[in-house]
């Protein structure tokens, strides 16, 4: 009998080492179609001995607090959010990309306006502490517009304090313009509330990487759990990557539990795309530009990314999985 046990359990560690309890990895996380792989993770989670707690929040910035007091492990959310958690002392580390693009400037479908550059007069919105802020900002600075929450200035800004609000705003002609995430942009455009004006990539920013990221903690206190979860987080990012109907259904059925149409799932998409990579320079580019507008309020900003871009994990996992 004993003897029965003892090679049934050797069978177990044998299969997966599944006599250990898994490891609780707490991940912060937003409700946006090309945000599913860092979802799906907790899905597969147990092939990797860990198990993923989701917790999801509003936007980016309010990820960051509950990190700061040990909430939270891991994070997605756009590169200001994080540069903005960093520059006032959240002590943490970005060790990957998930997703890139993702942000449409949309105008009310009534307005001549082409361009950007010809904002001029008019109402602005967007979500203050996002991606899209940045954005925008970058955008209309391009083109030699001044803003202010305030009138007076070239553009009126308006701040929204979640991305379901703006389109309701440009549907019901309250703001000329929304600067919107995916998928609410395309269901925007599919609702017929707003048009597209530009997807605002053309500035120095190019097109924004959202990234991946850990506690000190965690990479320092617990560097297997950290390497497992660097292999998840590839694992489930190339799971979306090499099956494309996997991402549509998870996300449409999963994330957004069947309020998403297949069509607007995929015009979403074509905005935006699952990625590992974190360009060189990048989160360097996306402070630089938050310091210049005043974005984030920092104490201490990032003075380059080598304090605190620590990709090692991610290039060990891709090497372990033999991805590209």
């Amino acid at each position: 009998m004993l003897k029965g046990l003892i090679t049934a359990g050797a069978m177990l560690v044998a299969l997966g080492g599944t006599v250990r309890a898994e490891d609780v990895v707490r991940l912060g996380n937003l409700k946006f179609a090309h945000y599913g792989a860092i979802s799906y993770m907790k899905e597969i989670a147990p092939k990797f001995g860990l198990k993923i707690d989701e917790r999801q929040f509003a936007k980016g910035a309010d990820i960051y607090p509950a990190m700061a007091v040990d909430q939270i492990d891991i994070a997605a959310s756009g590169g200001d959010g994080a540069v903005a958690a960093r520059g006032n002392g959240v002590k943490l580390l970005v060790v990957a990309g998930f997703a890139d693009g993702g942000v449409r400037i949309l105008k009310r479908p009534d307005l001549p306006a082409k361009s950007a550059a010809e904002l001029k007069g008019l109402k602005v919105a967007t979500v203050r502490g996002g991606t899209q802020d940045l954005m925008l900002l970058a955008e209309l600075d391009k083109h030699g517009l001044t803003w202010s929450e305030r009138p007076g200035k070239d553009v009126q800004l308006t701040y929204f304090n979640n991305y379901a609000d703006l389109n309701q705003a440009l549907g019901q002609k309250y703001v000329d313009v929304i600067c919107q995430s995916e998928p609410q942009s395309t269901q925007a455009i599919s609702a017929g509330w707003g048009v597209e004006l530009v997807k605002p990539y053309d500035t120095p920013i190019g097109k924004p990487v959202r990234p991946l990221v850990m506690t000190e903690k965690m990479y320092n206190e617990r560097p297997d759990v950290a390497a497992k979860v660097l292999r998840l987080f590839v694992a489930a990012t190339k799971a979306f990557i090499d099956d494309p109907a996997l991402a549509e259904k998870y996300v449409r059925e999963q994330v957004f539990k069947g309020q998403l149409t297949s069509q607007d799932f995929r015009d979403g998409m074509a905005n935006a795309s699952y990625t590992y990579a974190m360009p060189a320079g990048h989160m360097q580019v996306t402070t630089d530009y938050m310091v210049k507008y005043g974005l984030g309020k920092m104490q201490n900003p990032p003075k380059s990314d080598a304090e605190w871009v620590k990709l090692d994990l991610l290039e060990k996992a891709k090497a372990d999985l033999k991805v590209e």
